[in-house]
């Protein structure tokens, strides 16, 4: 076998999107199967399944390692360890870290022993602190930093029609302002906080408001990080990218919803990506390309350096006016610091507060 070119390392690696994601590394020759994989997962049972999903392709190299994003001392302790390894040569730098995990809570809210909303700590902030803690380790020449967006962040967004979390004029926008408070009451759940009886809320549109939200501040880093990293002495040719995959038939999308249901949805997801390739509904293994794409891919529309760019599927796409915001990006990434508690030396990003 060929010697590894890189590492790349996927964060939620046993959902659908995850599984696809993990496959298609393991079996895409040359770009990518020749690249050492970590893939991360947030408990052992999740392991299994990650096992199983790679149990035909021995000759892949990867682990996988739990970490949980909703602590920062899980976060703080994997990135570390990742870190040791990259530092004494047992694995190479990291060559595209793919920001995958999602989570969207049903039924009722919970948070963090920190006091966060579960859905900004697991989706956003425990992302942004690997992220920065793992820039150390990654590849200055030629690294890329994946994150898989959504609809879900952009409430003008037309494919949110189908969920309904933001017709009404009150959840138009995220973010009243720039101001602390606004980012306060996403962190801490307060912005669309659930009802206490979960049956006054059946179609989990609370939840999904929250899901949006921390997808928002997912978003807002592409944009952010990208240019404190373009003034960064060491770090300035290291792209950030993201990619909406569309609406998958996968757990996150459909877990709560009865057999025939899902079975429906699947069916009509895969004649619909055959249809529109980069329509509202998507097939896993076609998103779990496109992200490998935004990853590796250096043919148009991608290119070598795609810095800062975003992608529907395979094209350019306009993220919401929100994340294009400079006083609201400031503003989340001022609270990250306090949230994540992210001290002096824990980054080598010159530009960190």
């Amino acid at each position: 076998m060929a010697a590894t070119k890189g590492t790349v390392l996927v964060t939620g690696a046993n959902g659908g999107l995850g599984i696809a994601i993990a496959q298609g590394i393991a079996t895409t020759p040359p770009k990518v199967a020749v690249h050492h994989a970590l893939y991360t997962v947030r408990s052992t049972v999740a392991a299994d399944t990650v096992h199983s999903a790679l149990a035909a392709t021995k000759t892949h190299p990867h682990d996988i390692l739990q970490l949980d994003l909703s602590k920062p001392s899980s976060v703080r302790e994997t990135a570390a360890a990742i870190n040791k390894r990259v530092s004494a040569g047992d694995i190479p730098r990291i060559r595209a870290l793919i920001l995958n995990a999602g989570y969207r809570e049903t039924g009722r809210q919970t948070w963090t022993e920190d006091g966060l909303d579960t859905a900004f700590a697991s989706n956003y902030l425990g992302h942004w602190l690997l992220t920065l803690l793992l820039l150390q380790s990654m590849d200055w020449e030629t690294g890329r930093i994946v994150v898989v967006g959504g609809m879900v962040h952009d409430p003008q967004d037309r494919g949110n029609k189908i969920n309904k979390a933001f017709e009404e004029e009150a959840w138009k926008r995220i973010l009243a302002d720039a101001s602390s408070e606004s980012v306060e009451s996403i962190a801490k759940g307060t912005w669309a906080a659930s009802p206490d009886d979960p049956a006054q809320d059946p179609r989990d549109l609370y939840g999904i408001r929250r899901y949006g939200a921390a997808k928002l501040f997912q978003i807002m880093m592409i944009p952010e990080l990208q240019r404190r990293l373009d003034s960064d002495p060491n770090l300035n040719k290291i792209s950030v990218l993201g990619v909406d995959p569309g609406m998958m038939p996968t757990a996150i999308t459909v877990g709560t919803l009865n057999w025939l249901v899902r079975l429906i949805f699947s069916v009509v997801a895969r004649v619909a990506s055959v249809v529109s390739p980069n329509g509202f509904l998507r097939l896993p293994h076609k998103s779990a390309g496109d992200v490998l794409a935004a990853a590796f891919e250096t043919a148009s529309p991608i290119g070598q350096r795609p810095k800062g760019l975003y992608l529907n599927g395979n094209v350019p796409k306009e993220m919401s006016d929100e994340a294009k915001d400079a006083e609201k990006r400031a503003s989340v990434w001022r609270a990250s610091l306090q949230y994540a508690k992210l001290r002096e030396g824990e980054t080598c990003l010159a530009d960190w507060q």
